[in-house]
């Protein structure tokens, strides 16, 4: 281990610190306090992230109890509907990598990527409402709304990841949990007071709401300086003491700071962003279609729109279960766990269907939803734990760009599947596809800890 101390950054608070590297080359930055560059507690690099993330959860997990509504008001078809969340979700993931790429280049700071997120998550909501053609409407929602939401979304997952890199987990899993739960008044609000007659004014309104919580969030943004370690706690250069302890014995850093490219040559990337595709397109997949299974088995309106409330009330909780549940277990070993319950809930809510069994189908919504967001925070914590942070906005970004193509075969592609198979068809390939991923899982492993793992040499750096 090495210790050197560095001049101040010219663009930062001058405060002391040291750059301390580990025997594999890691280096760690200590000495400044979260209030040192916030000039305040890191606690609310937690709570800002997730007040956005439920600001901006309607746009997914409330908008299948909006879609018979909006196809009365403006003539669209189920069809319409669900490719118009399908395109939303594309770009909602597919901006996370470009995002990423813009601000670890400092092109794109993470207020600004807030302030823009918001005002298009407002155009989307106002294209929603007033638009009647469905090309218009999936350029204004889908596209544009989209992109809002993804930057948002990406910006409130890095920050939260940099500022607490010793337990990220609980952290990351805290503010993923917003993204779902947040939307519970709205799927009520969409079940029982939105209707042809105010639907336009309602979404008018939450448009507004949206950019209100999310620009006030915004303005207290601020990522740490690379390498940032906490001042209060011992890098893992040797013994570690202290809460943050079992963590880091669990889920040990990175070896190295990889770039995209090099993430991308260990293999693990790749097998990521492959569970990724296979995991959110179930959940993507449940999110699309559980109320109106619901619906069409015989249940009425109020056990249609709590099983959608319980599957994100629980989407939401879960995240942060499984957040702090990784800490202790590790994060594979709670990955593995996560999607064959999520596996199994899919046969479950097909039992439950046939049975008629309303409660039982709450249940297995409630495993769905658990399992169907859980997933989310453990692939943004895993990220970091085998990459590193520096370049995590960019690697992450490649992860969570497999949604992109859950999107796809989640809704629109889902909503085929279910007029050739039926629900039942659907939901047990839903399954099939959860548990070869749970398999999947099995294979990962942290680049460079194992004496068996090939790891990239270092990008080379230029000459000074």
């Amino acid at each position: 281990m090495k210790t050197r101390r560095n001049p101040a950054e010219p663009d930062r608070p001058h405060h002391a610190y040291r750059e301390v590297t580990d025997a594999r080359g890691r280096v760690y930055r200590v000495g400044e306090t979260d209030r040192d560059i916030l000039g305040h507690s890191r606690k609310l690099m937690v709570y800002l992230p997730w007040l956005s993330m439920m600001a901006i959860s309607v746009s997914e997990y409330a908008y299948g109890s909006a879609e018979d509504t909006l196809s009365a008001a403006h003539g669209w078809t189920q069809s319409d509907t669900f490719w118009i969340l399908s395109v939303w979700i594309f770009f909602q993931a597919g901006i996370a990598f470009p995002a990423g790429w813009l601000r670890e280049r400092g092109l794109l700071t993470a207020r600004r990527a807030m302030y823009l997120g918001a005002v298009m998550c407002l155009l989307g909501f106002l294209a929603l409402a007033h638009l009647r053609d469905v090309l218009p409407a999936i350029v204004g929602f889908g596209v544009v709304g989209g992109v809002g939401s993804g930057l948002i979304y990406a910006t409130c997952i890095n920050m939260v990841g940099k500022w607490f890199p010793e337990r990220r987990g609980a952290k990351t899993g805290f503010v993923n949990g917003g993204f779902a739960y947040g939307s519970l008044p709205f799927i009520f609000i969409f079940n029982y007071a939105f209707d042809t007659g105010d639907y336009d004014r309602v979404l008018d309104l939450i448009g507004v709401y949206v950019l209100i919580v999310v620009a006030v969030c915004a303005f207290f943004f601020q990522d740490p300086p690379k390498n940032w370690w906490p001042a209060d706690v011992a890098p893992p250069t040797g013994p570690v003491n202290g809460a943050s302890a079992a963590s880091l014995a669990k889920n040990p850093p990175a070896v190295r700071q990889f770039t995209p490219a090099e993430a991308v040559r260990t293999g693990m990337l790749p097998l990521m962003w492959v569970m990724v595709v296979m995991t959110a397109g179930v959940s993507i997949f449940g999110i699309s279609f559980q109320v109106d299974f619901a619906k069409e088995v015989g249940f009425g309106p109020l056990v249609a729109a709590s099983s959608m409330g319980v599957m994100a009330v629980i989407n939401g909780i879960g995240r942060a279960v499984v957040g702090w549940l990784s800490d202790l277990w590790g994060r594979r070993t709670t990955l593995v766990f996560v999607i064959v319950v999520l596996g199994l809930a899919q046969f479950g809510v097909i039992w439950a269907g046939e049975a008629k069994n309303q409660w039982l189908f709450l249940f297995f919504a409630f495993l769905s939803g658990f399992g169907g967001g859980a997933f989310y925070p453990l692939f943004a914590a895993l990220t970091p734990d085998y990459f590193g942070e520096n370049y995590n906005a960019t690697n992450y970004g490649l992860v969570y760009s497999g949604k992109l193509i859950s999107g796809l075969f989640g809704g629109g592609l889902g909503s085929m599947v279910v007029g050739a198979w039926g629900y039942d068809g659907a939901y047990a390939l839903a399954g099939g596809v959860s548990m070869v991923a749970a398999a999947l899982a099995l294979l990962l492993r942290q680049p460079g800890r194992g004496d068996t793992d090939r790891v990239p040499a270092p990008a080379p750096r230029p000459a000074t």
